[in-house]
């Protein structure tokens, strides 16, 4: 038996299979870098894309939101979800790539806190409409200056476009966007991932919004707004030379208005002055008067070189609005009802050597904090959040996530964390949201980003460890006096039987030694906590060596992976 000979392919004929695909067809084929994958996922994913749009639409335009969010079940596995927002709306000429077109949008290309980055969510979502039901999506948008239009939106993926259809003015009132589109292969849960939990966590970072629910069986919610102001609107920053690489020099440099490399500097950069400009000028071989526009990767490979070299001031911290401590402890009192609850706002970092970032986080202990499972037990709840957007998948990839189980909760008074009536609210806030991929749900464990959640997990965790055990000896205070009291009257009529005195007197002299010997026990009770009090505002010993240890350890890898 002879073996058959196998003809090899030339590169003419490999060239024939060749083809160039748009971004629209990329994400189609691999709709799960979007966070679209898994029945209950995906339906709350299209919520999560379309209310964090409206969210964000409203306060730039310094609007209250009030936004209305139905779900309908029409199937099997298929729903109809609609989402109306009071916000500024989408003119006749944005609507369609705002919607129709991915990575196209007013978030991608600045830095700026917001919920969104990369332009991606709401096109996607018409796209995962369209190919799991090939009905286009329907919408009615009114910015208030002129008649209101409704219309119906699909996406050409070959050329990543869209293609709008049944285009027309409505005769009736209406500022903001209505969205409506229908989906198949989703799920509808009352989970912890579902529609609902992740609204009700929405509701808690963004007080100022108020938010009515329908669900698909008719049951309404209603998170009601507990703050009539808007946050203080972030600011838009410049690159920090820390921050940037090669590549991103040279793009910036394309597009920039200056006309040579210096003013290119100057204006284009956070924290960069005349000082900064000539220690750059020593440390390149070429003349910075020259048109940016013309750098070749050589002199662009110079110029970062030397910011790696050069000391700068910090980047620009104020351009973060963070939720704010009282607001987070109204929205948890509302909805948590803790029986203790500490907030704490840290002081803005920053991480990867260029991009601010700061740390909220809340703690709260007892009444409705953590959340019940289908056999009654308890379980510790961490609500993860970035720009105050719900990440509610892949919380064991998560920085956050991985902070909390890093610290030593047994040396807080919490023994068992995981059965602990606790809820962990954290909010990272910054310019740019380091995601571990295109579904943005999990933040990456950058090392500046791990340290400083864990420190306010620990200076936070220290606050809930004193009631923890303030009220564990309160109860000890209070099994031991009614202890007391109760042998009492048998120790007065013994005494009384053996010394033949009054027994009624006895029993008074009792009763006083007792309170004595408790206020005693109050009184160095009441020292220990004020002495604590006093030391809750720094780290101990331990933690202090505990975060060494850890950035000594965050090092090594480092070098390593280098």
């Amino acid at each position: 038996m002879t073996e058959e000979k196998i003809k090899p392919v030339g590169a003419e004929e490999l060239a024939k299979e060749f083809k160039e695909h748009s971004v629209a067809e990329f994400f189609k084929k691999n709709k799960q870098m979007l966070g679209l994958y898994g029945k209950v996922r995906t339906l709350t994913t299209v919520i999560h894309e379309y209310v964090s749009n409206s969210l964000d639409a409203c306060e730039e335009s310094n609007i209250l939101p009030d936004i209305e969010v139905k779900i309908d079940e029409l199937g099997s596995e298929y729903y109809e979800v609609t989402v109306k927002d009071n916000g500024p709306g989408l003119t006749e000429a944005t609507v369609g790539k705002a919607l129709g077109q991915l990575l196209a949008g007013t978030k991608f290309h600045r830095m700026m806190q917001m919920r969104g980055q990369q332009g991606i969510g709401s096109a996607g979502c018409t796209m995962l409409s369209q190919t799991t039901t090939g009905n286009p999506t329907k919408v009615i948008t009114g910015t208030g200056k002129s008649k209101p239009i409704s219309l119906k939106i699909s996406i050409d993926p070959k050329h990543n476009s869209p293609k709008i259809t049944d285009l027309k003015k409505i005769d009736k009132e209406f500022r903001g966007l209505a969205i409506q589109a229908k989906f198949k292969d989703v799920l509808y849960r009352d989970s912890e991932q579902g529609p609902l939990e992740y609204l009700r966590r929405t509701a808690i970072a963004n007080p100022h919004a108020q938010i009515k629910f329908r669900d698909p069986e008719g049951k309404s919610y209603n998170f009601k707004r507990t703050l009539n102001k808007i946050p203080k609107p972030p600011k838009e920053v410049k690159p920090h030379p820390k921050g940037i690489t090669v590549d991103e020099l040279i793009t910036l440099s394309k597009y920039t208005k200056s006309r040579n490399v210096n003013s290119f500097l100057k204006k284009d950069f956070d924290r960069m002055g005349n000082k900064g400009l000539e220690e750059v000028a020593k440390r390149t071989s070429f003349d910075l008067k020259k048109d940016p526009k013309q750098m070749s990767w050589h002199e662009s490979e110079e110029i970062v070189k030397a910011f790696r070299e050069i000391d700068f001031i910090a980047p620009t911290l104020d351009a973060l609005s963070p939720i704010g401590e009282a607001q987070i402890k109204g929205s948890l009192e509302s909805i948590v009802h803790p029986e203790f609850l500490t907030v704490n706002t840290r002081k803005p970092q920053v991480y990867a050597g260029g991009f601010p970032f700061q740390i909220e986080i809340a703690i709260a202990y007892g009444g409705n904090a953590g959340r019940q499972i289908s056999s009654g037990e308890m379980r510790m709840e961490i609500m993860r959040f970035a720009n105050r957007a719900p990440l509610l998948f892949d919380q064991g990839n998560c920085a956050i996530t991985k902070a909390v189980h890093s610290v030593d909760w047994k040396r807080y008074g919490l023994r068992d964390l995981e059965t602990a009536p606790l809820t962990i609210l954290v909010n990272f806030i910054s310019v740019h949201i380091p995601y571990t991929g295109a579904g943005k749900q999990a933040i990456a464990d950058e090392d500046e980003v791990m340290e400083e959640v864990r420190l306010a997990l620990m200076q936070s965790g220290r606050k809930t460890g004193m009631y923890i055990s303030r009220k564990r000896k309160e109860k000890e205070k209070q099994m031991k006096r009614e202890m007391f009291y109760k042998y009492i009257p048998e120790v007065a009529g013994a005494l009384s039987r053996i010394t033949k005195k009054n027994e009624e007197k006895l029993k008074n002299q009792l009763e006083k030694l007792v309170l004595e010997k408790l206020k005693l026990e109050e009184a160095k009770d009441a020292a220990e906590m004020e002495a604590e009090e006093v030391k809750n505002g720094s780290l101990d010993e331990q933690e202090k060596e505990e975060t060494k240890e850890n950035k000594k350890k965050s090092k090594k890898k480092k070098g390593a992976e280098e």
